[in-house]
């Protein structure tokens, strides 16, 4: 396995702790199905020049969760209250944080200054510590499968290091089609199921003039094309700033969609939503990453189908 980290990176994230940050893994949702590829990960992680701590366990998954509703809540408090714990890394998504919202304390959470990261089902907890507190953390890569892949994406890994380790980052991304803006604004968003499972409560930010991105995977495009439209008639997508579309795969068509595919379903959003939509953005499900900064401050600028998009004002390794 490519330990996939580059001498620069690698001094970036030894200069902040030369002995090496330490990273915290929680299962808040599902269990890994292959107990070994987790200690892959954690041997991955310590290459890298972690230091790494595992709250999860095995023998303790409860029916598809990594444990019992209780013992998920206190594998994130402990990490959470560890002084010397840096980043809070998911064990994998699935499901499981929507059943623990209504129990977190967002406000102890976010007052830890720990770095808290995954994505998929754990949009629910970073969408809940923005609408809660305000509070930064970041859409980036899981211990599963990021970190236990037979060979590990450069991308991911050396893009996530970068974002931890600097107090800005910046992410490109291409596509002809994409319309010439320039915009800021708070970025938010993430796993667009998640995003529209959670309209209607109190764990959805209400964001003003932001930059939203979505990515999902296993989604039809008409089914992407239903929850745009769910979050445009919940009133979320008429002030803001621009949407990025990241990765949405895996997904199966069918004659009787008769020419209606993911193009189709871009060109009907551009078409109908009252904000820009640009697509190219490297975030999703797939092997290749970038790390996103949910509640950073955000400037975006397309012209001639590239587009960057940097985040700054975000609490890095730097502070920890």
């Amino acid at each position: 396995m490519s330990i996939a980290l580059n001498q620069d990176v690698r001094q970036l994230l030894l200069a902040h702790k030369p002995e090496g940050p330490l990273v915290a893994i929680v299962a808040p949702s599902g269990y890994a199905p292959n107990p070994a590829a987790v200690e892959c990960g954690l041997a991955t992680l310590q290459a890298q020049g972690c230091r790494v701590r595992n709250y999860t366990d095995a023998s303790g998954k409860f029916q598809r969760f990594g444990a019992s509703d209780d013992a998920r809540i206190a594998q994130l408090y402990a990490a959470a209250r560890a002084p010397e714990v840096d980043v809070v890394l998911a064990l994998r998504g699935g499901y499981g944080l929507t059943r623990l919202l209504p129990d977190l304390d967002f406000g102890m959470l976010a007052a830890s200054g720990k770095l808290f990261v995954g994505h998929s089902d754990f949009t629910a907890l970073q969408m809940g510590l923005l609408a809660q507190t305000g509070a930064t953390s970041f859409s980036g890569p899981m211990l599963c499968d990021d970190f236990v892949r037979d060979e590990l994406s450069d991308y991911t890994i050396n893009h996530f290091w970068q974002c931890l380790t600097q107090s800005s980052h910046t992410v490109v991304g291409h596509s002809e089609d994409n319309s010439q803006l320039s915009v800021t604004g708070t970025l938010w968003g993430g796993n667009l199921a998640m995003l529209t499972h959670l309209v209607g409560s109190p764990w959805l930010p209400k964001v003003q003039g932001g930059i939203l991105f979505v990515e999902d995977v296993n989604e039809h495009p008409y089914r992407v094309e239903r929850m745009m439209l769910q979050l445009l008639h919940a009133g979320l997508l008429d002030d803001q700033q621009a949407i990025l579309l990241g990765d949405f795969s895996s997904y199966r068509l069918t004659d009787y969609d008769n020419g209606y595919d993911f193009a189709q379903m871009v060109e009907y959003l551009r078409k109908h939503l009252p904000v820009p939509v640009l697509t190219g953005l490297p975030v999703g499900h797939g092997p290749d990453k970038a790390t996103m900064v949910v509640g950073s401050r955000a400037e975006l600028d397309s012209s001639n189908g590239a587009f960057s998009l940097t985040m700054s004002g975000y609490r890095s390794l730097a502070a920890c």
